[in-house]
């Protein structure tokens, strides 16, 4: 990544810029941190306004951008915008109404009161369930907050031949039906084409739910950009690196966005190897705000360490918890690990702990919002993921002079640290291998703890916003002239037709090495 270098303000393309996502949960990952952190970046640095768009329908979002607002995560020249509210906060222009086809697509209105599931916000009822016995929701109606009918999802249409069908239905304020789909994913393109208002727009697609739906969304104003933040391998691919299911819908049309974006050089090389390269690729790190300190840094136990991250079980916290007991029986003397974090994986941890005896010394501080602010306090992280993209607690941890102890998993801890210089690489799952890493770095000479936090400083540099934003702003550029030699008039078509036949024959091709892929691994399996 020697290209991460500072040079002029960057310039981007023209145009608005939108975020998309699922949802912004309450106690947000680093998924969605990214997308802020970028967000203000790009605000900052390249002076664009950024709408953050999420298609959920949690009924409380008011409350979430202030809450956002207030912590720093939203700042002016970023908005966010959620699908159900935009028509709650708004008329239908007149040019976007149409005739609803009542005929085809059922509207069943769910009568008030009865059984339903209400979603409330300020006392007022935004939505209704009706569910089965066996809690699958078989209709939701969306309010207004008049009270007024917005929308009625009706999901149970009997559709001879398939499983089952869907009516989609919009009202206008008195309740009337104005616009109607058999597919949400038809009305999630009406409601990004009112948004965009057929303005120049990039659009980066974060959420991999999200990315599914943004394949049908071509327009000839809209360049889309797919960031991929977690490992697309399946845990047990081994060395054929098989696609997980979750992914494999995305994955096999990648060429169907203008850009994609992968955090690491590794895992592009991994895609392309799977795949087959492709002209949309390319890697930019996630980037964090790098302050630079000029007091001499304060002493810092040597034998503090932290642990940040989700408790469930993909990040593995309970090895973490393990390693480091052990680590302290190994040098026989007192080892503390702070955890931050919450999640299902949590009460399981709490027997952990007391089960080993180390209550005094592994401490669960739940999710706290100044989590990453101690990392300047601790001597050492330790990181235990499954899989990840980049973490983003890495470079923070790095760029805090934490020392990381990591496992060498896809994707992220072996494109920042050097094993020994700024930080220790461990084979994934090895527990035993962890603790004599841990029990090795906190009985280090201090001098050299010393060296090692400036270095992993110095690697940290790399992934400024300053730097990163100018990646972006250079691929966003490069994904907007692909997306242009596409739709451009009048050759555009011609590269167009032949951009769908050169994809018509390329999908059996990636099926094949797939297949290829997964006989290789069975066979490996029964070997």
């Amino acid at each position: 990544m020697a290209n991460l270098l500072p040079v002029a303000r960057p310039l981007p393309p023209k145009g608005r810029q939108f975020a998309l996502t699922w949802s912004i949960p309450d106690q947000f990952g680093g998924m969605t941190s990214a997308i802020l952190h970028r967000s203000r970046a790009l605000v900052t640095l390249a002076r664009r306004p950024v709408d953050v768009l999420t298609f959920d329908d949690r009924p409380d979002y008011p409350s979430v951008e202030a809450e956002l607002r207030s912590s720093g995560e939203l700042i002016d020249g970023m908005r966010l915008i959620n699908l159900y509210d935009f028509f709650r906060g708004r008329e239908l222009p007149a040019s976007a109404a149409g005739s609803p086809d009542l005929r085809r697509h059922l509207f069943t209105p769910l009568s008030p009161g009865g059984s339903h599931v209400p979603a409330l916000r300020d006392g007022h009822v935004l939505s209704r369930r009706r569910c089965a016995a066996d809690g699958t929701v078989l209709q939701t109606d969306h309010y207004r907050e008049d009270g007024s009918l917005l929308l009625s999802d009706r999901r149970d249409i009997l559709v001879p031949g398939k499983e089952g069908g869907r009516s989609v239905v919009l009202c206008d304020r008195d309740g009337n039906p104005v616009r109607s789909w058999s597919r949400i994913w038809s009305f999630y393109r009406f409601w990004l084409d009112l948004v965009r208002n057929r303005e120049p727009s990039i659009m980066i697609v974060d959420s991999k739910t999200v990315a599914a739906f943004m394949l049908t969304y071509r327009r000839k104003l809209a360049t889309t950009m797919h960031v991929v933040h977690n490992s697309h391998l399946a845990p047990d691919g081994g060395p054929t690196g098989l696609l997980k299911e979750s992914r494999r819908p995305v994955f096999e049309r990648l060429q169907d966005f203008d850009s994609v974006v992968l955090l690491t050089p590794r895992q592009k090389q991994d895609v392309e190897s799977l795949l087959g390269p492709a002209g949309n690729l390319c890697v930019i790190p996630n980037s964090r705000s790098l302050c630079r300190h000029s007091r001499p840094e304060r002493p810092r136990p040597a034998r503090r360490g932290i642990v940040v991250a989700a408790l469930i079980g993909r990040k593995r916290v309970d090895h973490a918890v393990r390693a480091t007991v052990r680590a302290g029986r190994l040098t026989e003397c007192a080892i503390s690990l702070d955890i931050y974090g919450d999640g299902r994986e949590r009460e399981r941890l709490e027997s952990l702990i007391d089960g080993l005896g180390a209550a005094g010394s592994v401490r669960l501080h739940g999710h706290r919002s100044d989590a990453r602010a101690r990392l300047r306090e601790a001597s050492f992280i330790v990181l235990t993921g499954r899989t990840e993209g980049l973490p983003l607690v890495l470079v923070e941890a790095m760029a805090a002079g934490c020392i990381p102890v990591a496992y060498d998993i896809p994707y992220g801890p072996a494109d920042v640290i050097t094993h020994g210089h700024n930080g220790f690489l461990v084979e994934a799952g090895d527990e035993q291998a962890l603790a004599g890493t841990v029990a090795a770095l906190v009985t280090t000479a201090p001098e050299r703890l010393t060296r090692m936090r400036r270095e992993a400083r110095r690697a940290a540099g790399r992934f400024s916003d300053a730097a990163v934003t100018r990646l972006w702003v250079r691929e966003m550029r490069a994904a907007q002239r692909r997306h242009q030699a596409v739709f451009g008039r009048p050759a555009g078509r011609v590269r167009r037709l032949a951009r769908q036949g050169r994809r018509a024959l390329a999908w059996p091709v990636r099926r094949l090495r797939l297949r290829t892929a997964r006989r290789r691994a069975q066979a490996a399996a029964d070997a």
